[in-house]
């Protein structure tokens, strides 16, 4: 993991060098990706299983950039300077498929490589909350209802929770667990606590936007970066703060954190599996076919990935939680007939 993680650092200036002496994407003998911090860890063990299995290949260079800012990167161009794989924690938009296209990055393979879940914890030694979406968008959003957040402590949002100042570590604006967070909690807990809300999402998407996941900008929501490790570091520093990463972190550090309830569900793999917990979402990969015939080992990656996303393997063990059968074995013929999405079906 630390050699990867120092290869990361370094290799993409191979890359530009590649492009500066004139060299297309076959000028890369490495594989590289960008994107979400949630699938990171799971990218990382592929590649290390992808050089242990073949000593003679190069380290691949994965980084962890966030979704948002990973899909710059990835629809920015067909080339060795540009990555050949995206990992996501939410599905593309419609948007970056539009910015893809004027690149020339037409042809990309939609893989969904299981599900994972926004997992909301503490310390152990913290309050044991117990949450609901509309707590979450009280405590959260810049403008509950339309009217500037003034909410101080947790006792302010619900009487029933302690009166300890709101501090919430989450991700950035770049991150598709943020993305997720706005889409699957905020909206949630706006919607339920507005009924003006809903509606407004089809007379006027930009004001449901303002309304329902804009998050305020007065210390309450703490951006932590990409880093969800610091989170948890904080978190054992600050035992009233609640973090805000994937279930993979809560699992990996279920040692010195504690999964917060959500609608009294906890954030565990079988309520996430099940579509039970409120913040069950899919992770995916994205991977440019101009690339696959261009970079070596690229296609061997893509086989080890599918090999190890199954319930029994070694991604699930790392935290992962597996996909339904029919998922991944779609997800597996999309590697095999190398089928590019079909950009109708974003939105």
């Amino acid at each position: 993991m630390r050699r990867l993680l120092l290869l990361g650092l370094m290799m993409p200036l191979v890359a530009c060098q590649d492009q500066a002496n004139g060299g297309g994407a076959g000028a890369r003998d490495q594989i590289t990706a960008v994107g979400s911090s949630t699938v990171y860890p799971f990218t990382t063990m592929v590649a290390e299983q992808y050089v242990a299995s073949d000593p003679q290949a190069k380290a691949p260079v994965i980084e962890s950039t966030g979704t948002g800012a990973g899909m710059k990167l990835f629809c920015a161009g067909v080339g060795a300077a540009h990555p050949d794989i995206e990992d996501a924690s939410r599905r593309m938009k419609a948007s970056e498929y539009k910015d893809c296209a004027a690149n020339n990055v037409r042809d990309i393979l939609e893989i969904q490589v299981g599900i994972d879940g926004i997992a909301f914890a503490e310390a152990k030694n913290g309050p044991k909350m117990r949450l609901t979406p509309t707590d979450l968008y009280l405590a959260l959003a810049a403008a509950p209802n339309g009217k500037p957040n003034q909410r101080r402590t947790w006792a302010d949002v619900n009487p029933a929770l302690p009166a300890t100042p709101i501090q919430v570590y989450g991700p950035p604006a770049t991150s598709g667990t943020r993305d997720a967070l706005a889409e699957l909690i905020l909206t949630k807990g706006c919607e339920a606590s507005n009924p003006a809300a809903k509606p407004l999402a089809k007379s006027d998407a930009d004001a449901h936007k303002a309304l329902c996941t804009r998050v305020r900008e007065d210390g309450a929501y703490v951006d932590a970066g990409e880093n969800d490790n610091l989170i948890v570091q904080k978190l054992q520093s600050n035992p009233d703060a609640i973090g805000v990463f994937g279930y993979s972190y809560l699992e990996a550090n279920a040692e010195v954190v504690n999964g917060v309830p959500i609608d009294g569900v906890p954030p565990t793999y079988a309520a996430i599996a099940a579509g039970r917990y409120p913040g069950s979402r899919p992770l995916y990969l994205y991977v440019k076919k101009a690339h696959l015939n261009a970079i070596p080992g690229l296609r061997a990656f893509l086989k080890l990935y599918a090999g190890a996303w199954t319930p029994d393997g070694p991604l699930v063990r790392r935290g992962l939680i597996a996909a339904p059968d029919a998922v991944r074995a779609h997800a597996a013929q999309v590697i095999a007939t190398e089928t590019p999405l079909d950009p109708a079906a974003l939105s």
